[in-house]
Parts: C-alpha cells; sequence; structure tokens
C-alpha cells in the first residue's frame, strides 16, 4: 500500500544540509519515499511525490530571530503540501548556544502547528549518542568531554539538556525519564498528559537504545510536532503505518545506477572528519587549501580542480580544507569568523563546480556549512535519498542534474574509512 493520502504525510525542517540527509535516511530505511529540498521552498515550487519531505535550511548559526523567520516559513509550505506531522530536526550533539537556536525554532514551531507540547530528543545510539537522565553521552562520556566542547561556532560545554533548553524557552522544562521510556509508548504518552497537566510544552525524552526511539515515535503519534536527531523520527514510519497512512515501502531507497568520476570535498574541522582525511591520506592522493593562504591567493581553488583532473581516472579523490580547532581559529582571528566561513564556503563551492564540470558524478562532502555550500553552488533543488553508506549517511541522487550522486557527510558522522567505503558502497 502507498501513501493513501493526499500529499505529503511527513513535513521536517532541518537546521542544516547534512542533518537533513541523516534525517532522511532515517525515514527512508523505514519505508518512507524521501526528498530532501534544498532551502526554502518557492510558492510555486511542485510538491514531490514522497512520503516525507525534508526542508535542509542553513539555519544553526544564523541570530536566532533569522532562524526562527525561515524556519517558520519553511513549516507553512510544508503544511501546504499536505503534511499531517511535523520535525524539526537538529544535531544530535545538541549543539547550541544559550540564544539558540534549538529552543527558540522549536518554540516558533510549536505555536505555528496550534500544538500544545513537542519533545526533544537528540539520541542516536548507531552513532553513539544516548539521552539519560536528561544528560547527553557520546559513548560513555558526557558531551561536555568530548572534541565538541571545542566546537569554533557552537562549543557544547553543558550535557544537561533540560538544562540547556531552559534557557532558550519561555516556560519550564520536562523531562520523561529513562524508567519511564523504558515502558513503552503508552507509558511515554501517558507522562506527555501528566506533563500537558503541569503546563509544561518542551519536553526532553531520554533514550538509549533503537527501541525507545521507535517507542517515543509511536507515542509521539498525536503530537502536531516533535523535534531532535535523525534517531527521533525512526518511530514515525510506523506509526503511519499502524495509522493505515503507509505501505511496506521496499523500494523506496532505489536510485539510478551510479556514473562518472570519484571524489571528495571535505571542509568540516570536527575530530571523526580529521581521521577520515589521515586515513585517505594513505590510500589516495590528497590536496590540502590552506584557509589562510586562500585569503592572498583565490586562484587555490582553481590549482586544486586543475589537480584532480590529473589524479582521478584512478580512482577518488580528496581536496580538503579542515584543519584543527586552533589552526582555524587563527584563521578566524586574521580575517573575522564570518568572513573566513564565507571564503572557505566560496572556494569549495567553485572546487564542487569544476570537479563535476570535469565528469565527478561521485561526490562525498563532508560538513554541514561545506555541503550547503556545495549544493547551493551547483544549484541543486532536491534530492532523492538512497541507501546507507555508514549510519546517517545515505547516498542521494541530484533530481534534475544528469547522473550526479551526492554523499553529504555530518561532520561528527562515519567511520575511519568513509571516504573509501563510500564509493565502494555504490558500485
Amino acid at each position: 500500500m502507498a501513501n493513501t493520502k493526499k500529499g505529503i504525510l511527513l513535513g521536517a525542517v532541518a537546521d542544516d544540509m547534512t542533518g537533513a540527509t541523516d534525517l532522511c535516511n532515517t525515514l527512508v530505511a523505514r519505508g518512507m519515499r524521501t526528498i530532501q529540498m534544498i532551502g526554502l521552498p518557492g510558492p510555486r515550487d511542485a510538491v514531490p511525490d514522497a512520503d516525507a519531505v525534508v526542508v535542509a535550511l542553513k539555519s544553526r548559526n544564523l541570530p536566532a530571530a533569522d532562524a526562527v523567520r525561515i524556519s517558520k516559513r519553511a513549516r507553512s509550505w510544508l503544511e501546504k503540501a499536505g503534511a499531517k506531522q511535523f520535525f524539526f530536526k537538529y544535531c544530535s550533539t545538541f549543539d547550541s548556544t544559550d540564544d539558540g537556536n534549538i529552543g527558540p525554532v522549536g518554540d516558533a514551531l510549536l505555536k505555528a502547528t496550534g500544538g500544545d507540547l513537542t519533545t526533544y530528543c537528540p539520541a542516536f545510539p548507531a552513532a553513539g549518542r544516548s539521552v539519560y537522565n536528561g544528560h547527553l553521552f557520546v559513548g560513555d562520556q558526557l558531551i561536555s568531554k568530548t572534541g565538541m566542547r571545542n566546537h569554533p561556532l557552537t562549543p557544547m560545554r553543558d550535557p544537561d539538556l533540560v538544562s540547556v533548553l531552559d534557557r532558550q524557552v519561555t516556560g519550564d522544562v520536562g523531562l520523561v525519564p529513562f524508567d519511564v521510556v523504558n515502558r513503552g509508548p503508552k507509558a511515554i504518552a501517558k507522562a506527555f498528559d501528566q506533563q500537558r497537566a503541569n503546563g509544561i510544552r518542551h519536553v526532553i525524552v531520554d533514550a538509549i537504545t533503537e527501541k525507545h526511539l521507535i517507542d517515543l515515535g509511536l507515542a509521539g503519534a498525536g503530537l502536531k510536532l516533535m523535534t531532535g536527531g535523525s534517531g527521533a523520527a525512526m518511530g514515525l514510519p510506523d506509526a503511519f503505518r499502524k495509522a493505515g497512512h503507509l505501505g511496506a515501502g521496499k523500494t523506496a531507497a532505489k536510485l539510478p545506477r551510479a556514473k562518472g568520476l570519484s571524489a571528495v570535498i571535505a571542509g568540516s574541522c570536527s575530530v571523526a572528519t580529521l581521521g577520515q582525511i589521515e586515513h585517505m591520506k594513505n590510500e589516495r592522493p590528497v590536496f590540502y587549501v590552506d584557509a589562510a593562504e586562500l585569503a592572498d591567493n583565490p586562484g587555490l581553488a582553481t590549482d586544486a580542480v586543475r589537480w584532480a583532473k590529473g589524479q582521478m581516472t584512478d580512482g577518488p579523490v580528496l581536496i580538503y580544507v579542515s584543519a584543527k580547532p586552533a589552526q582555524v581559529r587563527k584563521v578566524q582571528k586574521r580575517l573575522g569568523r564570518d568572513a573566513a566561513g564565507e571564503l572557505v564556503e566560496n572556494a569549495l563551492g567553485s572546487v564542487a563546480k569544476g570537479l563535476v564540470k570535469a565528469g565527478v558524478g561521485r561526490l562525498v562532502v563532508a560538513g554541514g556549512e561545506t555541503s550547503g555550500a556545495v549544493v547551493s553552488s551547483l544549484g541543486i533543488k532536491a534530492l532523492r535519498i538512497g541507501g546507507e553508506i555508514d549510519p546517517g549517511v545515505p547516498w542521494t541522487y541530484a533530481t534534475g542534474k544528469t547522473n550526479l550522486h551526492l554523499a553529504l557527510k555530518s561532520g561528527n558522522f562515519g567511520q575511519a574509512n568513509f571516504f573509501t567505503r563510500a564509493f565502494e558502497v555504490l558500485e
């Protein structure tokens, strides 16, 4: 049975490019045909033939008021497209600042939907993220003890999500603790009712296993808005299926056959991506674009593409700007944070255009901001989501572009061999 309702079932707003892809991957893996739209859809943009549409914004690091404004516009378009339920996707590291943007956007979307309660759960067990007693863990460490504490844009130094969210929203923040979540969807739904009775509209939900997340989706079937990492959407397809709106979706991940040369572009400075770069250095040719040098020599992007043309016939190559936090801070101090980011994004967008023009049909991109720059430079408006490479990262196909397959990877995701493994999976 296909989607039996007119329009889409689920409409989601994501605060960055790779986060949107991560969410799409979760939905496709559980049988929802999913399209990722790049940036705010226009009033004349056609509603895709899909069960779910995820609008990928670039709002994570915007001023809170701007993030709220464009997120509300995206939700409004999704409502007109027929969405029965809404989801706000942010990173499984809950990275934010005391001013937002997770809380302000969640609050605004809840009001826009007319809902009376929404949930917050960044847990993603497959990537080692869990929430216990309202605290966010990566593996067995609190998020504040990991490399995220030194993130150059959104350092995560408070693992208590109730406390973090409380500084961002109006009213008190509640918690559905592990002992309740572990009793299943009925117990979770009852806890939501108790929170409502206490006047609480924003609720952190504990989750350690995938079953907890599936149960959360079932318990939240009646909520107009849910929020979280991609894992928090894991149970939503089952909820739609249980309600008779969704079929098995056995071909949801099918993409056209891949063709063309292969390349990787990396701009993320996360620990995971830096490790993947080191691994790639031992396997394939790499080209480093120094951000500090780029300021004085914008022709470096052209040099990188010229270099790649002579290397790609034997397999994938890597072009990267990624650097350790101390190096990033040095460049930001010299150029200013926003100017440095814009310089790098423009350069990598130019590199992507040059690579595709040179015959690249399989492109891996590491980093949310970098992914946004690349798809913008290439003029991509929508992506159909395919099969998974590593947890949270699928291959996609650029609709409207001839034979261009993209893997848009969050900086924190993927095993050490991700850059080489991605192309093996696509074969």
